[in-house]
């Protein structure tokens, strides 16, 4: 892919056209092949799989393993990247189930906040960033922190989730990897489970890829086809997400606590968010005064769904403290979805009272 193009070209033409071939990649269903090409059994390699890697490898800047779903590329990552007594450093207010995960690993952990302060990064194997982070939307510095990681001897890894790979390149600050739950963005129609890691290295990629084959963690060719069907529209998602996050954002502003949004120019993180990604999303998080309230709100809406996920067409919002992050009770993350701007305003006014 020819990296002077747009955004809104480079995911829609994401896999070259072949004249008398369909438009696009299909799913190969094939367990098994006739020996003698680069297929030879589907848990190791599948044409679909090599058509989504190739796409997001692009878009990433480096060479793509594709996954089953996002805890499966972390899960892969941290266990081919660390040893027993290893010490990871990865973010205190970041996605939960990380931190689950190597909580039940034999490794020391070290917590820290997305924004920081940082503590020393000697000894440390592995550096694991979220930015924005999930559900917070904090940022840090990746280049800066990825400097001061390398020097130490370590290795950097940042969940780009929530910017997605059209929002931001890690691999461009000095990361050695990028991490992503396509489930959200992405595949972008909540209709399935996906993730990939990019590293920057091609014999990462390569401990990488051998990992997913021994452990099996491969994701089906049909649900690789949905993630590539999804990733065409990307860009023309986040730009109406966006601006619907933006609707939003002024809408609240002055009206509910702890408002968020890297997008808007008066967020705490925007100066620097605004320096390390190319566009902005649609997840904004805020604060109602209760559980109560935000179970309100999401009875009064008509156009606000509550679910756990993010990025999809559809707008939604999840009370986070329900599932363990440790947030206030009443903290919301929304997704703002591809609706009319008018009619999400109008609705979200509605169902908060604000009318």
């Amino acid at each position: 892919m020819n990296n002077s193009y747009g955004d809104g070209t480079r995911v829609v033409h994401a896999v070259d056209a072949v004249p008398g071939e369909p438009f696009g990649a299909q799913p190969v269903f094939a367990s098994v092949y006739h020996l003698g090409g680069q297929d030879t059994y589907g848990r190791t390699s599948n044409p679909t799989w090599r058509a989504l890697e190739a796409a997001l490898g692009s878009l990433d800047g480096g060479e793509c393993v594709v996954f089953p779903s996002g805890m499966a590329a972390i899960s892969t990552m941290l266990r081919t990247l660390l040893s027993t007594g290893d010490t990871l450093m990865l973010p205190s207010d970041g996605y939960y189930v990380s931190r689950r995960f190597t909580s039940e690993m034999d490794i020391n952990v070290v917590q820290v906040p997305t924004a920081g302060p940082y503590p020393s990064f000697e000894g440390v194997r592995l550096v694991l960033l979220e930015s924005p982070s999930n559900p917070g939307l904090d940022v840090c510095d990746i280049a800066t922190l990825a400097d001061a990681a390398h020097a130490a001897g370590a290795l950097v890894a940042v969940d780009n989730t929530t910017a997605t790979p059209l929002g931001q390149r890690p691999l461009e600050f000095g990361a050695d990897i990028v991490v992503s739950s396509d489930t959200k963005a992405v595949a972008g129609h909540s209709d399935v489970q996906f993730g990939h890691l990019t590293a920057a290295s091609p014999d990462l990629a390569a401990s990488l890829r051998d990992a997913r084959a021994l452990s099996g963690a491969i994701p089906g060719p049909f649900e690789t086809w949905l993630a590539l069907r999804g990733l065409g529209t990307l860009d023309l998602r986040l730009e109406r997400q966006a601006k619907n996050a933006a609707a939003l954002y002024e809408l609240l502003s002055g009206r509910v606590a702890g408002l968020r949004w890297p997008g808007a120019a008066a967020d705490p993180a925007h100066l620097l968010a605004a320096q390390q990604m190319r566009r902005f999303n649609g997840v904004l998080t805020f604060e109602l005064e209760s559980a109560e309230a935000v179970e309100a709100f999401l009875r009064k809406s008509r156009l606000v769904s509550a679910a756990t996920s993010f990025g999809g067409l559809h707008s939604s919002a999840d009370r986070r403290a329900q599932w363990g992050d440790p947030v206030p009770e009443g903290l919301v993350r929304f997704s703002a979805g591809c609706e009319d701007t008018r009619d999400l305003v109008a609705d979200v006014s509605q169902a908060l009272g604000l009318v």
